[in-house]
């Protein structure tokens, strides 16, 4: 298996806080891999690993046959890197900013900017800060499909993007990714702009990975059943099926990688009483939910 990335055993504390130990996960060439997390769980600790940024206090990251902590201009120049805030030198205008940056790469695809730039509804000499969000956000997309990267790193790149910007964001970066073989590794709060994306996920817990799988795998594996009952405790055994739970009044929403007979089974030998018990269709957002908890 051809890996872009390969990180092995990382662990990493802030001060005497661990983030997490010994982390591992590889991105294969050419597939988007997504990290899920709640505010805290170390996404972008890890993308700033990936990016040689922050020195892990022990373990490694290979990017592109390079250890993280060195990695050299050649290698630099094939990741493409976008953060909150997209863009610098917002006083050039769509032309200025394009011409400006393609001095810096030898490999630039003005034709990949362009494309782009081509979907937006924008004046030829209008500024960068006179746009909107939305827009300023793909004029970054442009400039780093333009660089030509094999690795693109995206850090919660659709913050504040409207619904109609961010599904463009994502069909279009999705369609360019697979047609040139590009790699990503993303991360986002907004979990149903993931679900369109990725191809593999993977979801952090504080100190911990919950889950790292192809997303097809997870969404057709990790279950819901809902279903009333009149017991006052419920107690599920850590050795049980039963990964998590809500209870809202008398209604439980369990998680559970198992299948219905094996929940029911284990209900019963455990003397829960349940009626209405009904398996539920998730989206992404509903199964790291019910993953991770609600708070």
């Amino acid at each position: 298996m051809d890996n872009i990335v390969e990180c092995r055993n990382l662990t990493h504390y802030y001060g005497k806080k661990l983030v997490y130990e010994n982390l591992s996960f590889n991105i294969r060439r050419g597939s988007i891999l997504g990290l899920l997390g709640k505010n805290g769980a170390g996404k972008t600790t890890t993308i700033n690993i990936i990016n040689g940024f922050l020195t892990p206090r022990s373990g490694e990251c290979i990017i592109l046959g390079e250890n993280s902590r060195s990695l050299s201009p050649a290698v630099k120049a094939k990741i493409g890197f976008l953060i909150e805030g997209h863009i610098q030198y917002s006083f050039m205008n769509i032309y200025q900013i394009e011409k400006f940056y393609s001095g810096f790469y030898p490999n630039w695809k003005r034709d990949a900017y362009f494309d782009l730039m081509s979907k937006l509804k924008v004046t030829p000499k209008q500024k960068i800060s006179t746009m909107s969000c939305g827009q300023r956000s793909q004029v970054a997309l442009g400039l780093i499909l333009a660089q030509d990267p094999e690795l693109l790193v995206l850090d919660d790149f659709t913050l504040g993007l409207d619904p109609g910007y961010r599904r463009l964001f994502i069909d279009y970066l999705r369609e360019y990714a697979k047609s040139e073989n590009k790699t990503i590794f993303t991360t986002s709060h907004i979990i149903q702009d993931m679900e369109r994306l990725i191809d593999d996920v993977m979801v952090m817990d504080y100190n911990r990975v919950l889950a790292y799988m192809p997303l097809e795998q997870f969404m057709s594996s990790f279950r819901q059943y809902n279903f009333d009952t009149t017991a006052t405790d419920l107690k599920f055994g850590k050795d049980g099926p039963v990964v998590n739970h809500e209870r809202v009044k008398n209604t439980v929403e369990l998680y559970s990688y198992a299948k219905e007979e094996e929940v029911r089974s284990y209900l019963d030998a455990q003397g829960i009483p349940y009626q209405n018990f009904r398996p539920m269709q998730m989206s992404l957002e509903d199964a790291f939910i019910g993953l991770t908890g609600k708070y």
